[in-house]
């Protein structure tokens, strides 16, 4: 069991475009990231949410970082040929006491079933005793989507 990857999560996107018709309001500033360690293997086929297996458990906070996750500011949401980009302040919370936090799942947190959005792996195992954690997107966005073939 371990974090190997990252990406969006293909059942979310689903309910987005069938008749399920999910509503994820991305520019919405309640999107929340919460941390969990190495101990949860992902499958961006199948999970689902934030609180449902492999995300109900393992989860890691503490000091200023609260279990349940740091809601997103800053959110935008740009097209530009042919590509939309997904993006939002960085995440910076001082005082923060977490062990050992290896992923950072964004899920929708105003949505009843707290829907998982994305996976970011960090590569490397943080920790923070007091101090800052921060989580820099990249320059290119959050994420970005090719809608053009």
């Amino acid at each position: 069991m371990a974090i190997t990857a990252q990406g969006l999560f293909g059942k979310t996107l689903q309910d987005l475009l069938d008749t399920t018709q999910t509503a994820i309001n991305l520019d919405l500033e309640t999107h929340k990231g919460a941390l969990f360690t190495n101990t949860i293997t992902p499958n961006f086929d199948t999970d689902t949410a934030y609180g449902v297996s492999p995300y109900d458990a393992n989860e890691t906070s503490g000091g200023s970082w609260s279990a349940g996750g740091i809601a997103l500011t800053g959110t935008a949401i740009t097209l530009s040929t042919g590509t939309l980009k997904y993006d939002a302040t960085d995440v910076s919370v001082a005082s923060s006491s977490v062990t050992n936090a290896m992923g950072y799942l964004l899920y929708a947190d105003a949505l009843g079933g707290n829907n998982a959005i994305l996976l970011i792996d960090f590569g490397t195992a943080v920790t923070t005793s007091s101090g800052t954690l921060q989580i820099q997107f990249d320059a290119a966005g959050i994420f970005t989507w090719d809608y053009t073939p």
